[in-house]
């Protein structure tokens, strides 16, 4: 069971775009650190984030010119 969870939290749903708040509340937890135990976050979502926040600092930026 703890794997199936696990790979609900971070695969299914942290890696598209569900926030931790909301995957906390569909496992079931009260507490947002017991969630953290599931969600480890994934590398290549740390760069994909990285990339949209990017492009929208550079888009910002060239409409404030």
């Amino acid at each position: 069971m703890p794997c199936s969870r696990h790979t609900f939290a971070t695969t299914v749903t942290l890696s598209n775009g569900v926030p931790i708040e909301t995957v906390s509340k569909l496992l079931g937890h009260t507490k947002l650190s017991t969630t953290q135990i599931y969600a480890r976050v994934m590398e290549d979502k740390i760069g994909k984030d990285i990339s949209e926040l990017q492009s929208v600092l550079n888009t910002d930026k060239k409409n404030a010119s």
